[in-house]
């Protein structure tokens, strides 16, 4: 019989067959975090990473870029008030074309800036919620100072520990801002790979015993086929071959 939910001919394989057995160890479930699955789809904490990331990213060239903008321009304004222009289009060209280098400029700043602290941030804490399989106060608080001294390294030992006294303050309410979102919506992250977990493992010990029967189907065939003299012939096939002339032993090649 087929697997169930596949739609498959009797007597045919399921699609795909995964390990039955979650993850149940925390490294377990943090290398699950980095792969992909069967479907070629990878866990909702990576995702939410990824868009994290990005989301940081398109708001850093924003915050950066937009002030930027505004201040190139004025400024190019005031310096080039004794350049000579051939009109008055040429004069807006220029200007417009400062503030856009300086928007580029200030806002690529800003963004890889947000971009990384994001990513690392939300690595770290995602990290910590998947190995322990739990969300607490303390793995955002642990990433900010992760993160805040990871920035700050580079300008010695005390500003370093600033930056993570300072990362730290600051992952407390950004974690109880996302852990508020999350029950408001019903049900934590964990809560609900938990839920997907099960029922992929039920899915997947749904599809083991679709191949033992498949196996067991085909078994059967094997011997229905033997009993109506398959074997019979398989046996005249190997006596055909012992009856063909034999090849010449090499001493007999040499005479």
């Amino acid at each position: 019989m087929g697997a169930p939910g596949s739609g498959s001919e009797p007597g045919s394989a399921p699609g795909f067959v995964g390990s039955a057995q979650p993850p149940d160890t925390g490294w377990e479930r943090l290398r699950e975090l980095w792969h992909h699955d069967e479907l070629q789809q990878y866990p909702e904490e990576t995702l939410n990473i990824i868009k994290a990331t990005f989301s940081g990213a398109v708001i850093g060239w924003v915050y950066g870029g937009i002030p930027a903008f505004h201040h190139a321009k004025t400024q190019y304004i005031e310096r080039s008030q004794a350049e000579i222009f051939q009109n008055r289009l040429d004069a807006v060209q220029s200007a417009h074309r400062a503030a856009i280098r300086g928007f580029i400029r200030y806002g690529w700043r800003w963004s890889w800036r947000i971009a990384a602290f994001v990513a690392i941030f939300n690595t770290v804490s995602t990290g910590l919620s998947v190995y322990r399989n739990k969300t607490t106060f303390s793995h955002f608080a642990a990433a900010g100072a992760f993160t805040g001294g990871l920035f700050r390294m580079h300008l010695g030992l005390s500003r370093m520990a600033a930056g993570s006294v300072i990362g730290a303050l600051f992952g407390i309410p950004a974690g109880g801002l996302l852990m508020a979102v999350q029950k408001l919506a019903g049900e934590t992250i964990q809560e609900k790979r938990t839920r997907e977990r099960r029922l992929l493992h039920e899915q997947k010990l749904a599809e083991w015993k679709a191949r033992l029967n498949v196996t067991e189907a085909d078994l059967g065939e094997i011997v229905s086929n033997t009993q109506e003299g398959t074997m019979e012939k398989d046996v005249e096939k190997i006596q055909e071959l012992l009856n063909l002339p034999k090849n010449p032993l090499p001493s007999e090649d040499k005479n």
